[in-house]
């Protein structure tokens, strides 16, 4: 029986990764030769089943969606959704830096208003949105932000600073004691020489081990943090006090920073009022479909039917032993709701994710995702009508849409107002 990856720490999780390496690769005599058999390797095995999808929920009933929409706001006013925001994205393809602190004139030197980097500026848009909503309650906005808890993913040399941003900007709107931290580890690349086994390489460049890996990494002992702001230092939470946490909640549900269309609508009511619905019908992970941009068609998810397995499935592209982007024609969103989510990462936790293998620079990284918990836990999928595929910062081609985005924003006088104080606040300190 093939080793599972052992989830309680760290280090508990490079180790079985080594020993899943020496008996999965026990042929290959080092990383260049596993290259030449990769698309193989991390192909999915039922790849001669699939057939379209049979069981997108479409978010268009107009009764349906008023129903949602009153429970989404239900459970946001009553602090039922643990919100995480990712913003581990090392923008490599964009090459600025980590997205969360690209700013508008990083994008255009003539930029001539509000210079707030993207990732508050998300924050800033989901922060507002709040307020408003208990404006429009008749509730304290205090009170209904008070309720919130989020957790902010990056990279792990990158968190603290971002941490320290982030509650410089918005401690004294959401208590210090409500945002979480997490900052996504980084690894050696393993390598075989001759006469040896597989074994991790300090020689190698650190890699990323892909959202997949943080979305394991976060069920582990003491991986996420509050930030004591006074000392600068990490307080971490133990591994069952995060399960405790997350059995708090109805939903927890798993947002991008790159994400552009949520810099103008960061509060979803209507798919998180799905969302909740379904987890009450035992569902634990909700899935958004949109189409892929035939113009600009990219990698992603693939939503299929899986013969074999009776149901619909989301497949990486990667797995898909060479299908081009244009032929993928519906694929996830770069987002997803958990309901229940105490349930689904302690299950995550216990059985691990499928890790497929990336050879970079002549070493062997894995590349596991997120979007692999849908084999996991039952999962139901909805489109929306007219989804036009995804609207996200990934490269300087998508500069003009981002531009675009932050544009809207700082046109409604409120909110500009608010991002204003946001940067007098972080300019004060």
């Amino acid at each position: 029986m093939a080793t599972r990856l052992d989830l309680r720490d760290l280090d508990s999780y490079a180790q079985s990764l080594m020993a899943q390496v020496r008996e999965r690769f026990a042929a290959y005599p080092n990383p260049l030769a596993v290259a030449e058999d990769l698309a193989a390797i991390n192909a999915y095995p039922n790849l001669d089943r699939l057939s379209p999808p049979q069981s997108a929920i479409e978010l268009g009933n107009s009764s349906s969606l008023d129903r949602y929409r009153e429970l989404g706001r239900e459970i946001v006013l009553n602090g039922g959704v643990f919100w995480e925001h990712t913003a581990a994205g090392e923008g490599s393809r964009l090459g600025l830096g980590l997205k969360f602190f690209v700013k508008p004139s990083d994008l255009d030197p003539v930029w001539n208003s509000c210079d707030l980097c993207l990732g508050l500026r998300r924050l800033a848009r989901f922060v507002f949105e709040i307020m408003s909503l208990a404006e429009a309650f008749e509730r304290s906005p205090t009170l209904i932000l008070n309720r919130q808890k989020i957790l902010v993913v990056s990279t792990d040399s990158a968190i603290l600073p971002l941490a320290e941003r982030i509650l410089t900007a918005f401690g004294d709107l959401v208590p210090p004691s409500n945002w979480f931290f997490l900052g996504q580890a980084s690894f050696w690349g393993l390598n075989r020489r001759p006469g040896q086994d597989w074994a991790y390489d300090h020689n190698s460049p650190k890699r990323l081990h892909n959202h997949g890996a943080l979305a394991m990494q976060k069920t582990m002992e003491g991986q996420v943090f509050r930030l004591d702001k006074s000392s600068g230092t990490r307080r971490p939470l133990s591994q069952a006090d995060f399960f405790s946490l997350l059995g708090e909640f109805d939903d927890l549900v798993s947002l991008n920073v790159e994400d552009l269309d949520y810099l103008t609508k960061a509060l979803d009511f209507e798919t998180l009022g799905l969302a909740t619905d379904l987890g009450r019908q035992g569902y634990g992970m909700v899935m958004e479909i949109t189409g892929n941009n035939p113009n600009r068609p990219i990698k992603g998810g693939l939503f299929a039917y899986d013969e074999a397995l009776g149901r619909d499935v989301v497949i990486e592209s990667f797995r898909l032993l060479g299908v081009e982007p244009q032929d993928i024609k519906l694929l996830n969103k770069n987002f997803n709701h958990y309901p229940r989510p105490a349930v689904v990462f302690e299950r995550l936790n216990a059985e691990g994710l499928f890790m497929p293998a990336l050879v970079s620079e002549g070493f062997l990284y894995f590349q596991p995702v997120q979007g692999d918990l849908n084999f996991l836990t039952p999962t139901a999928y909805f489109i929306r009508p007219g989804a036009k595929g995804i609207n996200s910062l990934k490269s300087l081609a998508d500069a003009p849409a981002a531009l675009a985005s932050m544009w809207a924003q700082d046109q409604d006088p409120k909110f500009l107002a608010f991002l204003r104080s946001i940067e007098r606040r972080l300019s004060s300190t």
